[in-house]
């Protein structure tokens, strides 16, 4: 606590532990993705419930997002990770037991289950930040999210493989990618309980119950930071529900499309692991960028990427594996914009007294807009088409560009009325 030195060699010990970790993790989200919607086309035998795992997973993580969140609160990063990774490892199992019994129901509550180690890969982002400079945030986010990638591409790209080794062991090829869900979660959760030692959060929280008995700051100083962490923390929410939305809706009927018009496993996996890689794999310039141009900048740039995405994925032949690989890659690319912009927004706008817990209560909310994302998908292409579900999430995307103009008027009127009170 005394030692800066020591708190940036904690720092970079802790991001090293989060990144083994995320590439497990990223192993374990991508079997959900790739193939929990055509498991559940194939067991219900109809498309219009095909983005039910989707929603389901994504609900199942926003239950373990606010759990997550107040554990990690209470008790540090490494025991509310740690949980929520091997919650999700439990779950994984759960489906593969359910693609044996050919029980949806026991499909249906395993997927939501799973969601706990989906929720848990994007939290374990934060840990990276607990001790981060505030010059260091979006960059460590990054780091957290870029290693995710080399799970997240390996998974959709080892479906066809898993499926082999599913059927040589009597389990339905789809719930293949669930047995390797399954292994890497667990894996992650071991490697941050036994591993993440001393917890960033706990000495984070330390450091700054020290800092408040030790300095007394002026009022206005106080009002100023009220206003803007409030201000951070809905620009920053916002920011992330939209893209979560758009991106998961896309998403989750990209295969039950491409497989319509003749694509098989093994070009679905390329599609999804490319678009899971422009998730995550460009992190690292992400974050530098946030850190150096600003979150406004990029949550634009968020907006406009995703609006090309949607037209993109609309227009592109259905035969076309060009077009999805492109039309997904910025979707991809659209989220991860806008997810370390907002990342670095909400952790602006909190300290440890109440970050952890407020992370959850934003992830929640993220979860939330992706099941919904994932609910409304299905229901929309069954009753029109992919290509309209495209558009529609491509112009809903641009509500990024009014929320940061807004952002920046409130910055301003707030900037008035301490001006005035300060006058007083």
């Amino acid at each position: 606590m005394d030692s800066s030195e020591k708190q940036q060699q904690l720092y970079r010990r802790t991001l090293i532990i989060v990144v083994i970790s995320q590439i497990f993790g990223g192993a374990g989200l991508a079997a959900g993705i790739t193939v929990g919607a055509l498991l559940a086309q194939d067991m219900l035998g109809t498309d219009s419930f095909a983005g039910i795992p989707a929603a389901l997973f994504t609900l199942g993580s926003a239950g373990a997002a606010f759990l997550v969140g107040r554990l990690s609160q209470r008790f540090g990063r490494r025991f509310g990770l740690a949980l929520g990774f091997l919650a999700g490892g439990i779950g994984a199992i759960g489906v593969v037991i359910a693609a044996l019994i050919n029980s949806i129901f026991f499909l249906l509550f395993s997927l939501f289950i799973y969601g706990a180690g989906t929720a848990t890969n994007l939290q374990a982002r934060y840990a990276g930040t607990d001790l981060a400079k505030s010059t260091q945030r979006a960059t460590a986010i990054s780091i957290a999210m870029v290693s995710t990638t080399f799970g997240a591409v390996a998974g959709p790209n080892l479906v066809d493989v898993m499926g082999r080794f599913a059927l040589s062991i009597g389990v339905p090829a789809l719930a293949g990618p669930f047995i390797l869900a399954a292994t890497a979660f667990i894996l992650a959760g071991v490697v941050l309980l036994v591993f993440l030692r001393p917890d960033p959060f706990i000495v984070a929280k330390a450091i700054s119950d020290v800092q408040k008995r030790e300095e007394i700051a002026p009022p206005t100083r106080s009002f100023k930071e009220l206003i803007l962490k409030e201000r951070g923390i809905i620009v920053g929410a916002t920011m992330m529900v939209l893209t979560q939305i758009v991106m998961i809706a896309i998403m989750t009927m990209t295969p039950v499309h491409m497989g319509h018009h003749g694509h098989g496993l093994r070009e679905i996996g390329i599609v999804i692991g490319i678009h899971v890689g422009a998730m995550y794999l460009p992190s690292l310039v992400t974050g530098i960028l946030v850190d150096k141009v600003g979150r406004t900048v990029m949550a634009i740039a968020s907006g406009i990427t995703l609006l090309l995405s949607g037209i993109l994925a609309a227009v592109s032949p259905p035969g076309s594996m060009l077009g999805m690989i492109t039309a997904l890659a910025l979707l991809g690319l659209g989220w991860n914009f806008g997810l370390i912009s907002g990342t670095a927004l909400i952790v602006d706008a909190t300290d440890p007294a109440n970050r952890a817990k407020t992370q959850g209560t934003v992830d929640v909310l993220i979860a939330l807009a992706g099941a919904s994302g994932g609910a409304l998908s299905g229901m929309v292409v069954a009753h029109s088409s992919f290509a309209t579900l495209s558009l529609a999430g491509g112009i809903l995307s641009l509500l990024l560009i009014p929320v940061v103009i807004w952002s920046l008027r409130s910055d301003s009127s707030h900037q008035i009325v301490e001006e005035k009170v300060v006058a007083k």
